[in-house]
């Protein structure tokens, strides 16, 4: 090979790998989004479950909107924060206590390594 030609081979391949690159990291993030989708949604159906078996026997059985609609009043009442007046505050401690960020830094996404000093900060601060 003439070493005009290898030079020109080599700059395609990292062409090449370039694109590669991008590729893999744009197949990362949406792995990541789809894990952290999933991850809500297996909380949600324990949550829904839970609630479903609560249901009294022989009373007609609850559509998913009544389901949501019961587990969000039993989750404002039942939370383990104290009650305080506000409901944006208590939309905030719902989302934590149902396993998401609810501090500036990570807001939004699933808590994955327990409780998170920010969001706790935050929940202290607005009582």
């Amino acid at each position: 090979m003439e070493k005009k030609n290898l030079f020109e081979y080599i700059h395609e391949l990292e062409t090449q790998m370039n694109h590669m690159h991008g590729d893999m990291g744009r197949l990362k993030l949406a792995v990541k989004e789809l894990l952290e989708e999933n991850q809500r949604l297996t909380i949600e159906n324990e949550q829904l479950r839970r609630v479903l078996k609560k249901e009294v026997p022989g009373e007609p059985e609850l559509t998913n909107a009544q389901a949501v609609e019961i587990l969000a009043d039993s989750d404002l009442h039942n939370h383990p924060y104290p009650e305080v007046v506000g409901e944006g505050y208590d939309n905030l401690a719902r989302l934590y206590h149902e396993g998401f960020h609810i501090c500036n830094v990570y807001y939004g996404h699933l808590r994955t390594e327990g409780d998170c000093l920010f969001c706790l900060s935050f929940l202290n601060k607005s009582e």
